[in-house]
């Protein structure tokens, strides 16, 4: 683990250790990223940081984790080695704690229901001012959701998994032999399809150096009803992603111009 272009905030990092402060109003973030590791830690330990202390009553709540070495998977390109790697890293995570747990940890944030929420509010906010291809996505993204958000909701024979909840491949750390993974703000109860859909769909899955879905996901012996699921949530969070990328700032953007319109070109494909 280390500081970085991709870091959501400040962390203060030892030789050995980082410290991570939260605002008093992300105390909830706090609460999940301790859960996470002393979960892992117990059934899948190496995986993650080791969990030392924390204080999440404080004003500024704290978690304090042992230092991970090795190097981002986002912003280098991913051999068969690495993505290999990575495949073996998410299943761990998905497999290591076990279900009676899994069922009394809260469901992680953003999950389907909220980001369905969210995007009907960005529908009425931010789809006005988008044209060209990128309303064209939209509004095709948005009437798809019209017509399928309840079965998105439903997660009928998919079981629940603990998930990691950021794809983001700067989250996945690569020493040269393994990967492990940081960052579990967003943790808590997910399901396999969801969290292999938000790995493939974010941006730093594909802006720079595209991630090989199919042998990303050949790693996964995926049930019926999770394959339908996958084909489902890739084409929601590829509508998230449209409307986040549609709001990157002119003056400080975060990825490379054009990146919006090459999003709704990949949600167009997806709603086929």
């Amino acid at each position: 683990m280390q500081p970085g272009q991709w870091g959501g905030h400040a962390i203060e990092m030892t030789a050995d250790r980082v410290i991570k402060r939260f605002p008093a109003v992300e105390r909830g973030r706090a609460v999940c990223e301790w859960r996470a590791l002393t979960l892992l830690h117990a059934h899948a330990p190496g995986l993650a940081p080791r969990p030392w202390e924390a204080d999440l009553e404080a004003a500024e709540p704290t978690v304090v984790m042992s230092r991970l070495a090795g190097v981002p998977l986002r912003g280098a390109a991913l051999d068969r080695e690495r993505t290999d790697a990575l495949a073996r890293a998410v299943t761990r995570i998905h497999t290591a704690v076990p279900s009676d747990i899994v069922r009394e940890v809260p469901v992680r944030e953003g999950h389907l229901g909220a980001l369905i929420v969210r995007v009907r509010r960005w529908g009425v906010t931010v789809r006005p001012q988008a044209t060209g291809v990128v309303r064209q996505a939209m509004d095709a993204g948005l009437a798809w959701l019209a017509r399928s958000g309840a079965d998105v909701r439903t997660t009928g024979e998919v079981p629940a998994v603990f998930g990691a909840g950021d794809g983001n491949l700067a989250n996945y750390l690569w020493d040269g032999v393994r990967v492990q993974v940081v960052d579990f703000e967003e943790s808590g109860r997910s399901d396999r399809a969801f969290e292999l859909a938000e790995i493939i769909e974010h941006v730093g899955s594909w802006v720079e150096h595209p991630l090989d879905v199919s042998a990303f996901l050949g790693h996964f012996d995926l049930t019926p009803a999770e394959t339908v699921r996958l084909r489902e949530c890739r084409r929601l969070l590829a509508l998230v992603w449209l409307f986040l990328l549609t709001r990157d700032a002119a003056t400080r953007p975060r990825n490379p111009a054009g990146t919006a319109e090459r999003q709704a070109e990949r949600l167009l494909d997806r709603l086929l």
